[in-house]
């Protein structure tokens, strides 16, 4: 490791808040993320109060940060879950695996609940799923799987986050439209 990285200057308000502009210019995040980042970088390089006789405690001043970046728009937790949602369910998660992601993320309950996946949706990702690793009518061959392989093909489709009758439906259907058309009537 160079010199430069271990003696880092501490923190200073308006470094803190570099730091953080920084951050929220290069990755979309959410309050709770922006929060632990630049909490463990405070405990990388310290800080340097701006005045002695006065309490400036730098968790307040992150919490300052926080709030005045989410009034200001620059951060979106609502819209970071959406986003985040739609991408997991695209790739073929289900509503169990999309809803771990968003409370890993920090998202409020509220918001997971507004980006909760409905029966179609939750059909429609586990198709993907099935489609991208071959599951089920997705096989390929006219052969059904034997039942070791079919308890693996489950457990990756519950794994992922889909309901169990979700997975088995789908792992034990022959035909590819058949399960298609099932699930589009949810």
């Amino acid at each position: 490791m160079s010199d430069k990285r271990r003696n880092r200057v501490p923190f200073t308000p308006a470094a803190l808040e570099q730091t953080a502009l920084a951050y929220v210019a290069r990755y979309a995040t959410t309050q709770a993320r922006l929060r632990s980042y630049l909490v463990r970088k405070l405990r990388e390089r310290g800080w340097e109060g701006t005045d002695d006789r006065t309490e400036d405690r730098p968790e307040d001043r992150i919490e300052a940060l926080v709030m005045r970046f989410a009034q200001a728009g620059y951060l979106d937790d609502e819209a970071w879950a959406r986003m985040r949602s739609g991408a997991l369910a695209r790739r073929g998660f289900g509503a169990g695996r999309i809803g771990q992601a968003l409370r890993e993320a920090g998202i409020a309950e509220d918001l997971r609940a507004d980006n909760r996946l409905d029966e179609p949706a939750q059909r429609q990702a586990a198709l993907v799923l099935a489609r991208r690793r071959r599951f089920g009518p997705f096989r390929g061959a006219d052969l059904l799987p034997d039942r070791p392989q079919r308890e693996k093909q489950v457990a990756a489709m519950v794994r992922a986050g889909h309901p169990l009758d979700i997975a088995r439906r789908i792992v034990d259907a022959r035909d590819p439209e058949e399960v298609e058309q099932w699930a589009d009537s949810a």
